[in-house]
């Protein structure tokens, strides 16, 4: 799990970026309590192949991946 909240953009995408290209994972969980920055990383995993599902978890959000 990756946990962005409280980050300021561009940091949440490279965070994102940097545990995938670490990682590889085939799952993976993102913390997010902002809007835009949710959808610039799901935009961006997308691209890579990635399957996305939204999870809102109070005032936070939930991005799940897969591939």
């Amino acid at each position: 799990m990756v946990d962005v909240r409280g980050l300021l953009c561009p940091m949440p995408l490279v965070t994102v970026r940097k545990e995938i290209e670490k990682n590889n994972p085939a799952t993976l969980e993102v913390l997010f309590d902002d809007k835009g920055a949710l959808d610039n990383v799901t935009r961006f995993v997308t691209g890579l192949g990635y399957k996305t599902a939204v999870v809102k978890e109070g005032s936070d959000f939930k991005l799940v991946l897969t591939k």
